[in-house]
Formats: C-alpha cells, sequence, structure tokens
C-alpha cells in the first residue's frame, strides 16, 4: 500500500524519503560555548534510525547573544562546525535528510551575561526576571545580525547540512520585527507589513547569497499570535508574499509564543493555519501541533492541507514513530538489519 505519509517529496534537488519532518527542538544540553556533544549525537542519529524523512536540529544560535539559554547550540565560530559535521554524517548514513534551523533569540534571550537586543525596548514578560528590556536595535545592529546570520549559513553548509530553516516564529528575533506587538519601529522596520517583513526578506537575501542554488531554504513562522491586535495566517500570507520572492522553498507553520497568550490546543490544532498559508502564497508547508495519530497524518496530506508533517514531542516520546506509522498504515518499509526480526509477515 502507498500512502501518502510515506511518499517521497522532492525539495529542489533533495527527495526526502517520507513526509515525517523532525521539528527543531531545543535541547539545552550544550556548554556555554555552544557546541554539540555526545547527547546532540545519539539524540538526532536515533531519530534518523527511526525513520524521519528530514531531521532539523533545534534551534542553534548565529551569534551568542542569539541564544535561548546559556545551553543552546552555536554556529557562530568555525571551531563549532566539527561536532555538528559529526551529526549529519551520522543522520545521513542512516537515511535522513539532514537540516538545521538558524535562529537569534532577540529578547528571548535568556543566556547569561548577554546584551538582549530587540527591533523595539519593550520586555516579553515585564513581570519575569528572567526577561531583560531589551535594547532597540539600531539599523548599524540590523545589519549585523543580518551579517551573522549569513556567515552562519556558510558555516552549516560547510558542515554538510542538506536543508537550512530560518527561525522566524515563537517570539524569537524575526519574528518579533514580524510581529506588530513587539515592533513599534517608526523606520523603515516598522509599521507597514513591507517594513516589518524587511528584516526577514534582508536575511533570505544575505543567506541566499552564500548556499548553493539547490540548497533548500525553510522558513519557520508563527501564523497566529492569539492576540487580536497581533498577527493571523491571512496576515503570514502577506509577510511572505513579501519576502518569498528571495527564495523560500517551503513554509514550517507553527503559532503563538511572540507575547504571553491563551492558546486552546488540540490534535491538529495548527493545521488550518497551514492551509491557509498553503492557499494564500502557492507556496508548500509542513504542519503540525499535537500530531500523533498516523491516520491523522494522512488525512492532512491526502486532503492538501499540507506537503509534509511535522512532529515534535512525539518524537521525544518515541523515535520510532515513524516505523511503527508504517506498520499501522501497513506500509512496506526496509526496515533496518537490527529490527527486521521484529516485523509482522502479513
Amino acid at each position: 500500500m502507498q500512502t501518502k505519509l510515506f511518499s517521497p517529496f522532492k525539495l529542489k534537488r533533495i527527495t526526502l524519503k517520507n513526509r515525517i519532518v523532525m521539528a527543531p527542538m531545543c535541547q539545552y544540553s550544550a556548554g556555554d560555548d555552544g557546541y554539540a556533544n555526545d547527547w546532540h549525537l545519539v539524540h538526532y542519529t536515533t531519530r534518523a534510525v527511526g525513520g524521519a524523512g528530514l531531521i532539523l536540529l533545534e534551534a542553534t544560535a548565529v551569534e551568542p547573544r542569539g541564544r535561548i539559554s546559556s545551553q543552546d547550540l552555536g554556529i557562530w565560530e568555525d571551531s563549532q562546525m566539527d561536532a555538528l559535521r559529526r551529526i549529519v554524517n551520522a543522520g545521513r548514513r542512516h537515511g535522513a535528510v539532514m537540516g538545521i534551523q538558524l535562529g537569534h533569540a532577540g529578547r528571548k534571550c535568556e543566556a547569561a551575561g548577554e546584551a538582549v537586543i530587540a527591533p523595539s525596548a519593550l520586555s516579553f514578560d515585564a513581570a519575569d526576571p528572567r526577561f531583560q528590556v531589551p535594547q532597540a536595535m539600531s539599523v548599524t545592529d540590523i545589519a549585523q545580525v543580518t551579517a551573522s546570520f549569513q556567515q552562519a549559513a556558510r558555516r552549516a553548509v560547510a558542515a554538510g547540512f542538506q536543508v537550512l530553516e530560518i527561525h522566524a516564529a515563537h517570539g524569537y528575533l524575526i519574528n518579533q520585527f514580524l510581529s506588530p506587538l513587539a515592533n513599534h519601529r517608526t523606520d523603515d522596520y516598522g509599521g507597514s507589513p513591507e517594513n516589518r517583513a524587511r528584516f526577514l526578506r534582508e536575511v533570505l537575501a544575505a543567506v541566499k547569497e552564500v548556499i548553493p542554488e539547490e540548497l533548500p531554504l525553510i522558513v519557520r513562522v508563527s501564523a497566529e499570535d492569539y492576540v487580536p491586535e497581533g498577527n493571523h495566517p491571512e496576515d503570514l500570507a502577506v509577510l511572505l508574499n513579501l519576502a518569498k520572492d528571495t527564495g523560500i522553498d517551503l513554509v514550517n507553520v507553527s503559532s503563538g509564543a511572540v507575547v504571553n497568550a491563551r492558546i486552546n490546543t488540540y490534535p491538529g490544532y495548527q493545521v488550518r493555519f497551514a492551509e491557509t498559508i498553503r492557499q494564500l502564497t502557492g507556496l508548500p508547508v509542513m504542519a503540525g501541533g499535537l500530531i500523533t495519530s498516523p491516520l491523522m497524518a494522512e488525512e492532512v496530506l491526502q486532503n492538501e492541507r499540507a506537503d509534509l508533517i511535522f512532529l515534535g514531542r512525539e518524537l521525544l516520546r518515541n523515535p520510532y514513530w515513524p516505523l511503527q506509522a508504517a506498520r499501522e498504515l501497513r506500509e512496506e518499509l526496509e526496515w533496518p538489519i537490527q529490527y527486521q526480526r521484529s516485523q509482522p509477515k502479513w
């Protein structure tokens, strides 16, 4: 039986063996220097053995002040590449396409001793001592961070990553520029959708200058701010349409976290956002959000609501979800030789 979930998906010259994506999830397990270690190697390799088609490494900071925590991965120095290269090579050996999410925390930086920057001098949560009032970025600061994204992309390619994702979601720096809730600027980087999309456009353009033409570029967005004055899926579609000519190949659709807000979560709660963005931008999308059932994942794909399915916490609980999903959907797969004896004979 050929299911949609286990059909290949072509992303430029890369072909994913299935449509299951491991979402980026911070592991808070690096040292203060941002270096990957044995935890990361085992963690990601296990999910590759488990059958995920695309693995996206956790948010990896493009500069020290871009870390969410002091234990985040970093890619701001050439010396950090060797440990990342080990992870890439291990994942590829086990059949996964390996990608990395490049990010900057902006005002949500909690790394010790770092100066916090953001589009505007607005704390993420003034009542929470973990969050500083950030310094509003000058045009020079914006150019410096853009250059940091560019150099991080160069290092990621040199480390062997096959896909890059720019983190423009979950209330981090690029998302802060996109959302009117965090961006109160009155210059060329604030106000209108064109201005709020400018930083994302410049980051994407800078990254495209240093990566191969055939390397896919994903953007992760928060499609819903869950506050009336914030962004909603239709707004994100407008922002993405303003930026997509810089070379967006796929949109990873998430939601929330630019401000504290109550979110009504349920299985598939973000799928409708992905569906809207797919329709309004014409870009392929990946969808997720408490998707734990293979049948539900198959429904989303069969009804063309999304092109890929991302799993987060479910893959933390069960690294072998893809293999078990194949069994549930009666999909014929070439299992790893170590596990072939466990498979039923239909």
